[in-house]
């Protein structure tokens, strides 16, 4: 699989692989047409150079997703980290090393941007994706809390 920036031709492909996820439906979520607040949130993410939409392609087609923001900040000296989010292989792909190279590669992307920390928010039901990320080096330091507004 190779990784790259994402494009407006991608954004119709990350959107069926968030669709394929139970916990994304059930939110009410997992629409692929894209609409206006899809175009408004790709436009934002492609602006900014704190963001990066990610896509991995595999024989010519889009088969694993994610979004890296760089987050500055005052705590640990200064230090900038990554967060990961919507972390999503194919489901044809899953379990066969694509998700784990996908985010060995964001680790990397953190390296080159200075970031001393990467990290992340998994649903509390995703726990073979708990997993996963445990078997990557990541550790279950904090407890994520959420306000829908």
């Amino acid at each position: 699989m190779e990784f790259r920036l994402a494009t407006r031709d991608d954004v119709p492909a990350v959107l069926a692989l968030l669709a394929d996820d139970p916990i994304t439906r059930a939110r009410g979520f997992g629409a692929v047409e894209p609409g206006p607040g899809i175009w408004a949130a790709f436009d934002a993410i492609e602006k900014d150079p704190n963001n990066e939409l990610i896509i991995g392609v595999r024989d010519g087609a889009v088969a694993g997703t994610c979004q890296l923001t760089y987050l500055p900040g005052l705590s640990r000296g200064g230090a900038w980290r990554m967060q990961v989010e919507a972390v999503r292989i194919r489901s044809d792909l899953r379990g066969s090393g694509h998700g784990a190279a996908l985010m060995r590669w964001a680790i990397e992307r953190a390296r080159e941007r200075g970031c001393e920390m990467v990290q992340l928010t998994s649903d509390n039901k995703r726990t073979a994706a708990h997993r996963f990320y445990e078997r990557l080096g990541f550790t279950s330091s904090h407890v994520g809390m959420k306000l829908t507004l």
